[in-house]
Formats: C-alpha cells, structure tokens, sequence
C-alpha cells in the first residue's frame, strides 16, 4: 500500500488543501479517493491590538510555508519520495473581515478579521437600505464603516479581498473569491450566483457624495463557482509555498473559499435540507434552503455553498478557545504531579468524564465569551464560570457546562431557524471538538434536539473539505459538486449518528435557562473591566 500512494504522490494524483483557520493553519493532502495520505500545520492566535482584532501579513507568509513544510516533510518520511507536485491546490481560509490594497498592492491599513464587532452602525446601515442582513464581520460592514468614520486610506482603495482570496492571489497573479467567499463579502444574487447587482448600486448611491473615486464593484474580486478555472501555482507562488524550490510551478488552482463553504463539502451538505455544524475558534450552523427566510433576522446570515445555492448560518464568534485553555490549565497541572499525559490524553480525559456529569451541569453556568456575540448583544466579552452554593461542583460537570457554553449563543440562534420552519434532514459536525468519539457529539444532540452525524473526516475539517474542492476541480468529470461527493469521496465513509436522548434535551433545555438568565452578569462584567 505504501508503494502504491508512493507512486501517485510522485505522478501528482494526489490534492493539496490548506486552510487558515483562527488558531491553525493546516494542509491536508489527499488521494483521488479522499483519503489522507498527509498533514501538516502551523499554529498561530489573533493578536488584540489598539483595540482591533488582527493577524500580520507576515505570519500569513511565515504561517502557510511552514504548514506545507511539515506535510511535505511528512510525505518524505512516510513514503520516501519528495513532494515534488500535487494534481491540484486549494486555499481556504476564515472568512469576512478588512484586507484592503491600494494600485501598487500595498496593503492599506490592518487585516481586521472577522472577530471586530466595532461596526455595528456600517452593518446596521446597510441591513436598513439592502433590506438583507449583513453582520458586522463582513467585508462589506468592513468598508462602509470605514468610509463612515473618514479614514483617509478609503479614497486609496482598488482592491479588497478575503485572507483566502489574498493568499490565491499571491500564488496564482489571479484576483478570484469561491462563491462561497464571496457570500461573505457582499450579498450574492442566488439567480446569478454573482454579487447581487442591484445593492451593489444602492451602496454606490448610499455613499454617491463621499467622492470614492471608485464604485465598489470595482474593486471587489471575480466570483467563481467550484470546479471553475481559478489559476496556475506561478513560480513566485511556488516560491511562496515553498522556498525550498522542491514544489514545481503550473499546478491548477481552485476557486479559493471560505471555512463556511469548505465545512458544507466536508460534511456533504451542499443540498437543500442538508446542514452543518462547524466548530472552531468561532461555531457556526448552516442549513441549505429550499426557500428564502420570510423576514430579515440579523442573527441569521444568508451566504451560499459552492455552487451558489442560499445557505441560512447561525455565526457565533466564539467557539472552542475556552475549553482549549482550561484543557491547558489541566495539562499544566498533570506536567507538575509528574504525569507524563499529552494534551491529547487530557482532552480525552476531559472529555469523557463529562458524559458522566447532570444533564444540567449540576447547576453549573459557563460563558466562552472572549469576543462579543451579536445573538446577546455583546460587542466584547469576558469568559466566565458560576455556581451558586448548592450546586453540584465536580469534574464531570464542570467540563460538561465548558462544552455546553461552545454550544449555547448557538443554540439560542437556531431558535429562530425554528420558527421559520426551515427543512432539515440531516445534521453533520465537524471540526476538532469531535475528535474525541461520541462526547461532543451527544452534547450537541442534546443542544439542537436533532440527529448529528460524525464522520471519520471530522478532525481534518475544513482542510480536507478544500482538498476535496480541488480535487473536484480536475476529477469531476462535468459531474455535479453532490454527485462527486456521492459517488466518490462519501462513497466508503464511515459515518456515526447520535439521535436525541430525551433527558440530555431536557437537561440542556435547563441549562439554557439559566444561561439567558443570567446574561446580564456578561454584561456588567463587560462594562466593569
């Protein structure tokens, strides 16, 4: 079997997936069948400064190169060849945020990502004369706000782009977004699957006497759906991937995406009725639609899978970091007792004893708030754990109300999905979380009151999902996008399904409770430090 991959590695039968996420870059090469062959990665964090949340473009660089060095390294040591070429690439990367460059492609101002939630007037203007939701973390929010305050760099402006985009631009010379991407950047007109034509105008005449000297569909980048030509690797890309000078230039490109849409392809829901639960440093639910929303919700963003179809996400801005860390307080304290336990050991120690804790935590209230939640109403956060004197204060429960917060804003925004009576059969997660079998996937269950579904591909999440694009963009054979995921990389997958335990609803019902209640404990200690 080694000689076998060996061999496809060496003749390029193989896809390249690398994602951007908030705390991980990770590559994920895969076989024509979708089978991880091998990984690599480099860590990274957001950094808070002046107030605004930001990455340096530099580590961007520094971060991607380094991801592919260890895969590459990997492929050395496992197969014995070098990693000389791949049959395809894709980039991915955590979607919306502020990545603006002027004529020369200097970059304007910082990369504000995602997790600012400083433009709630911009999102708020913008919902009002779009009559569409559009959330603050989006490029479009991004921009209005910064014209509304004045910066002086706005009338510099002649590109703007995704961390996905950008890093596609830079390897392959074409200015392109996935629709996917794009869904986050700006509305998408679901009957053309291109920026939506018509606000593109009303955000022209909303700013028509700031003299820009530019219209914004100007300097947004060309939508592509899957499969579409998207570029070749160019030498400096080449370079840029890696400086070793080992990878070859003129390998093909996908249309590069958004985590959102790279999360629909690995857990195959890209159809209508079909959802995803992703969990990362943010959390986030989507569910393909058969029809639109009946009212605009501004807890509800409308963005689009791969090929264009309206997607309703539930978007929470904080996710797994708070379990991560209390994880890190145990392995600390393991590392001083002698233990030899790796963080992976702790996780899963962690994990497991919370399948023995109440189905209420005992009392027990965790908020993960390290940034502000539009869902509560929160422009930042400050993470907190309660009890009160007579609660049930053990290990079990304390990790089970942990894991409960990453589900909780969600939770409370998918009530409203409820209530639009959207149609779903079929609920699958993803994302690290789910690495240690069955645990956070009962407690979701528990958390939606619905079927989940884990596949043996959860771990590798986003990356492999792009790796699948990519491999989709030269295997695909005029198929479409569910098909080939039907007929070739579902094919054989091995994938597990939790239904709802009516006591582990009704404990996390409880839970709930409280967590709205006592919301405005979050609130004062915001206002308090």
């Amino acid at each position: 079997m080694i000689g076998e991959a060996a061999a496809g590695i060496a003749a390029g039968e193989t896809a390249l997936g690398i994602e951007l996420g908030s705390t991980r870059i990770k590559a994920v090469l895969i076989d024509r069948r979708g089978s991880v062959l091998a990984t690599g990665g480099f860590d990274w964090e957001n950094q808070f400064v002046d107030r605004i949340w930001t990455y340096p473009l530099h580590l961007v660089w520094q971060g991607l190169a380094g991801a592919y060095r260890s895969l590459a390294d990997q492929v050395g040591a496992n197969f014995g060849v070098p990693l000389e070429t791949v049959g395809s690439i894709g980039i991915s990367a955590m979607m919306h945020g502020y990545l603006v460059f002027d004529s020369d492609d200097n970059q304007l101002v910082e990369f504000r990502t995602w997790r600012n939630s400083m433009t709630e007037r911009a999102a708020d203007t913008l919902t009002r004369v779009f009559e569409f939701n559009v959330p603050q973390r989006w490029c479009a929010a991004h921009l209005a706000h910064a014209i509304l305050n004045d910066e002086p760099h706005v009338n510099k402006i002649a590109y703007m782009t995704t961390l996905a985009g950008l890093v596609h631009w830079k390897l392959t010379g074409r200015k392109v977004v996935g629709v996917g991407d794009a869904s986050g950047m700006f509305p998408i007109d679901p009957g053309t699957a291109q920026f939506h034509k018509a606000m593109l105008e009303k955000f022209d005449a909303l700013f028509a006497e700031m003299s820009l000297g530019w219209k914004v569909a100007e300097i947004l980048p060309e939508v592509l759906m899957a499969g579409q030509d998207a570029g070749v690797l160019s030498e400096f890309g080449a370079q840029l991937l890696d400086p070793t000078g080992t990878l070859k230039a003129g390998i093909p490109l996908a249309p590069p995406e958004g985590d959102g849409a790279t999360g629909m392809v690995a857990t195959n829901s890209v159809l209508p009725r079909t959802g995803n639960t992703s969990v990362g440093t943010s959390i986030f639910t989507m569910v393909v639609m058969e029809r639109p929303l009946k009212e605009v919700h501004v807890e509800i963003d409308i963005i689009n899978t791969p090929t264009g179809d309206p997607v309703a996400m539930v978007h929470c801005n904080n996710g797994a970091n708070e379990v991560n860390a209390w994880a890190g307080i145990f392995a600390e304290f393991a590392q001083a007792i002698g233990s030899s336990a790796s963080i992976g050991d702790v996780f899963e120690t962690l994990f497991n004893s919370s399948l023995a804790g109440d189905p209420d935590c005992g009392g027990l209230l965790s908020y993960n708030y390290l940034a502000g939640e539009v869902i509560t109403g929160l422009s930042e956060g400050r993470p907190l754990f309660l009890r009160t004197p007579n609660s049930r204060f053990n290990l079990a429960n304390f990790v089970r109300s942990q894991i409960y917060a990453v589900f909780g804003t969600l939770a409370l925004g998918m009530r409203i999905l409820e209530s639009e009576h959207i149609g779903l059969d079929s609920m699958l997660a993803h994302g690290g979380l789910f690495k240690t079998k069955r645990v956070a996937q009962s407690l979701l269950t528990a958390a939606l009151n619905t079927p989940i579904a884990v596949a043996e591909t959860a771990g590798d999440g986003g990356a492999w999902g792009m790796a699948v694009l990519a491999a989709y963009l030269v295997e695909g054979m005029g198929r479409s996008l569910s098909d080939y995921l039907d007929q070739v990389m579902f094919a054989d997958s091995a994938v597990e399904t939790i239904e709802p335990d009516p006591v582990q609803v009704a404990g996390f019902r409880d839970y709930l409770e409280r967590y709205e209640r006592a919301l405005p404990v979050m609130r004062t200690a915001v206002e308090s430090s």
